[in-house]
């Protein structure tokens, strides 16, 4: 769960604390010009477990989802129904089977530097689950976010069970926040090709 695992292979990412009060509108306009120009099935697949504080990132930002009802992704991993290291592969078999091309946001916990916690990282590209721990999980999403809760580089396990709930909440609400406002945004996210062919069509209908 270290952020340098995690970005590798990554050229493109984008980075705010979760405390800026500008975080829905920057951070989802930043996700909005790396979705894809045609529309496709999304998924968001929040990973993480509820048996540890700051593991519990992305149950709690599922549950949030949840409760949010969004119009245009589906959500997996909530507190109720967990996406972790034990059943990540059968949710990802799952939504391969259920969806069609799908689109995958996929978000988890991470550590970090010290003067990194605190922010949302917004990256083109897979995650690594469970690199940090030396776990061998599949790589999830076309997309991902990632929450530094705590820092990193020893005794992580230790450091993500000792981290404080409060703190983790408060992230995954402004994650929420973000996705809550993608959602928003998807309607729109359509290529002017789409959106003139499909004019047309109606205005030939009407003649």
């Amino acid at each position: 769960m270290s952020l340098k695992s995690r970005f590798n292979n990554l050229n493109e990412n984008f980075r705010l604390s979760y405390t800026d009060p500008a975080l829905s509108i920057k951070m989802s306009n930043q996700i909005m010009t790396w979705m894809p120009e045609i529309p496709r099935d999304y998924v968001i697949v929040c990973i993480g477990t509820d048996r540890s504080t700051g593991d519990s990132l992305g149950p709690l930002t599922g549950s949030y989802l949840e409760d949010l009802k969004l119009k245009h992704m589906t959500v997996y991993g909530t507190l109720h129904n967990p996406v972790h290291a034990t059943n990540l592969k059968e949710t990802m078999d799952t939504i391969t089977k259920n969806h069609r091309n799908p689109y995958i946001i996929a978000i988890d916990a991470c550590l970090g530097k010290n003067s990194s916690i605190g922010h949302l990282i917004a990256a083109k590209g897979p995650l690594k689950p469970g690199a940090a721990l030396n776990k061998s999980l599949p790589q999830v999403g076309d997309m991902h976010i990632t929450a530094v809760v705590n820092i990193g580089g020893f005794m992580e396990y230790s450091v993500l069970q000792n981290t404080r709930l409060s703190f983790v909440m408060d992230m995954a609400k402004g994650l929420a926040g973000v996705l809550e406002q993608v959602d928003c945004n998807l309607k729109y996210n359509y290529p002017m090709s789409a959106i003139v062919l499909r004019s047309k069509k109606e205005k030939k209908r009407t003649i």
